[in-house]
């Protein structure tokens, strides 16, 4: 036949679910304090912004070379 547990395994088990669920939740507010650290330290390193620079660059065109043929097409109707 099955026993029912006793009074004293039910408590133990009870209090071992809640030590359990208080590390779980300790470990999440950790987890939660050190992304907002981190968050916080990303914010301040940012670069600043700071005036607008131009820059302005002439480009040269580079040399082209002649075309050893040329074709010529003549269309008699549009």
């Amino acid at each position: 036949m099955l026993e029912r547990p006793s009074r004293q395994q039910r408590y133990r088990s009870r209090r071992r679910g809640a030590v359990v669920r208080a590390l779980l939740v300790g470990a999440a507010l950790a987890l939660a304090f050190l992304l907002g650290i981190a968050f916080a330290r990303t914010l301040d390193e940012r670069p600043v912004n700071g005036r607008t620079v131009t820059s302005v660059r002439t480009l040269t065109p580079l040399p082209q070379e002649l075309p050893v043929r040329t074709v010529t097409v003549t269309v008699t109707q549009p």
